[in-house]
């Protein structure tokens, strides 16, 4: 009989000091999925089409990225040097820590955002350094200028912001750029397709920009995990150095490219949002329910202290949401993923007989 030998192998003091990150909960399927931002009708059927059409042989094959990097590359309208794929948006930003964080130097935040961005500057061994939107989700474009002037080593972005719904505008975007040279500005434009503000044409202009994107919201593939990185060649170089060499599937190479061939598919369904995001507003402000102006596919509301009751009556509907309201101290705050038309009027029913 062999005896159990119990670790004694030292852990990383960062990894040991950090919180852990508690996901949505599973068993999600076949529910009204209005909690994680995804696209809430999947994929476009070409998608589909294309992954039936992958052989056996395409499975047992370690992926080729040079083909599907410069078809994105084109679709994007940049240099294959200039683009990186990632095993998601998630994947993406932990390359820029390990490529540009270390023990000690200082990342700037403002929060509430997306939650990652802290988690990797924690787990590189970062100071953070996080500001705060004001009560009217407003960015603090003067105190994010104050900090750049002692040059974090990273600012991490998301415009638009999850999960406030602020868009920064681009002449705020443009001042933060100019007067941090030496800060890596990372713009995570995740949201991209329902705002249609970006800065990627800059990237040739700015050389400490990086901008990300993600095929995991509007296009539908959040099930197959693909990010892009955007930046200079410059600074891309650096960055492949720190890469690993396979870090995207070959189905996600082949449902992108199917993605960006039916880009009407998405075009669509972000305009159904768009309507669907209206409706859901304007019934939200009928029933005197506080709700934030958003540009990305989802809404942020203050149910106040109704709001675990309330969020336990949908989800018994099959009907889930997002509780932020650890992000802002307080019980009350929820992120409403908008869907199609239809499924907004479920959810604006079924909020109108439990409020």
């Amino acid at each position: 009989m062999i005896r159990s030998v119990k670790s004694e192998v030292p852990v990383r003091l960062t990894v040991k000091r950090l919180g852990e990150y508690h996901a949505p909960i599973e068993g999600r399927a076949g529910k009204l999925r209005l909690d994680f931002n995804e696209n809430t009708i999947g994929c476009s059927p070409a998608v589909r089409r294309a992954l039936a059409r992958m052989t056996r042989e395409n499975l047992a094959m370690y992926p080729e990225y040079e083909a599907t990097t410069r078809r994105l590359a084109r679709f994007f309208r940049v240099r294959p040097a200039e683009l990186v794929l990632a095993n998601g948006a998630d994947d993406a930003l932990r390359l820029i820590a390990d490529t540009y964080v270390e023990k000690g130097s200082a990342v700037l935040l403002a929060e509430p955002t997306f939650t990652m961005y802290r988690f990797y500057a924690e787990l590189a061994g970062a100071r953070v350094v996080a500001l705060r939107y004001d009560d009217s989700m407003r960015f603090p474009l003067d105190q994010a200028l104050q900090a750049l002037r002692r040059r974090p080593r990273v600012l991490f972005l998301a415009n638009p912001n999850n999960p406030t719904g602020t868009l920064l505008a681009l002449e705020s975007l443009r001042r933060i750029l100019a007067g941090a040279p030496q800060t890596l500005v990372v713009v995570d434009e995740a949201y991209y397709e329902f705002s249609r503000a970006t800065v990627l044409p800059w990237i040739r202009r700015f050389g400490n920009l990086v901008v990300v994107r993600t095929f995991s919201k509007a296009a539908g593939l959040a099930g197959l995990r693909l990010g892009c990185l955007f930046a200079s060649q410059e600074v891309m170089d650096v960055m492949r150095r720190a890469c690993s060499p396979f870090p995207v599937n070959t189905a996600a190479l082949v449902a992108a490219e199917a993605a960006v061939r039916d880009a009407r598919f998405v075009r669509n369904y972000a305009r159904e949002v768009s309507r669907s995001k209206q409706a859901l507003a304007g019934a939200l402000e009928r029933m005197k329910i506080p709700v934030f102006p958003s540009a990305g596919n989802f809404l942020l509301a203050d149910f106040g202290v109704r709001a675990p009751r309330l969020l336990m009556g949908l989800e018994r509907q099959g009907i889930l949401l997002r509780d932020r309201s650890s992000d802002f101290g307080r019980a009350g705050y929820v992120r409403i993923t908008v869907g199609t038309r239809a499924q907004t009027q479920r959810l604006i029913g079924a909020l109108k007989r439990l409020w």
